[in-house]
């Protein structure tokens, strides 16, 4: 129990003092996810909005696909990243492996089914009732995909944050993708498994605290947004 305790005060301490190391894991952490979740929500809302609104051959097969993934663990994630951008792999030549951009690539990959199939079950909810609004009032077909995203854009921006809680706190793609180098690609979750290994429970308890307070307020965000009436 002393143990704890004084792991507890320690972090405490880390937080109330802003220690830089601390500041730049937590930097770190920022930075790739919010990337990974820019790139994902770009390519992930249109995707979802297509497979919602289109009718085309392979449209089931891509809905199973993208179901499929939504539970893909992220260490298959991060052996896949490492086949591809490792030295012998199709992409080594771009010499990504073991940098932000890598743990970017990794996050992007869990983030965008998430987004996409939410975004899909969200414009499907209104797509009948906005599709006969927008006919009526003779719109285009941009003019209607614009209505659909502006009456889902709730549950829209709830699929956002929800990709952001899956690959915030995710450690298989940040370290075989990542690597762990201090200063460079050590983010939160992968910090804690260090400094925890390593003896320094207070660091690691302190990046705990951060980690559960940033996921808190996703969670709290998620429910406001899952709560707006459309």
């Amino acid at each position: 129990m002393a143990f704890l305790i004084d792991g507890l005060v320690g972090a405490v301490r880390l937080l109330i003092g802003l220690n830089p190391e601390l500041l730049r894991i937590v930097g770190v952490s920022l930075r790739v996810s919010i990337t990974a979740l820019f790139f994902a929500a770009l390519a992930g809302v249109p995707l979802g909005l297509a497979l919602a609104v289109g009718s085309f051959p392979g449209k089931r097969a891509a809905i199973t696909v993208l179901n499929t993934l939504l539970g893909l663990p992220t260490v298959v994630v991060g052996l896949l990243g490492y086949a591809f951008l490792s030295r012998r792999g199709l992409l080594g030549d771009w010499r990504l492996l073991y940098t932000p951009y890598a743990m970017m690539i990794g996050q992007f990959v869990l983030a965008l089914p998430i987004i996409a199939t939410l975004t899909l079950s969200a414009v499907s909810g209104v797509s009948i009732r906005a599709s006969r609004t927008a006919l009526a009032l003779g719109a285009s077909a941009g003019q209607k995909n614009r209505l659909l995203l502006g009456e889902a854009r709730f549950a829209i921006l709830a699929a956002v944050i929800a990709g952001f809680g899956r690959i915030f706190a995710e450690i298989g793609v940040s370290m075989m993708l990542g690597g762990n180098i201090q200063g460079y690609t050590r983010n939160i979750p992968t910090a804690i498994a260090y400094e925890t290994a390593k003896g320094d429970f207070a660091l690691g308890l302190a990046l705990g605290l951060v980690l559960l307070a940033i996921a808190l307020g996703v969670n709290l965000l998620l429910q406001v947004f899952q709560g707006k009436p459309e």
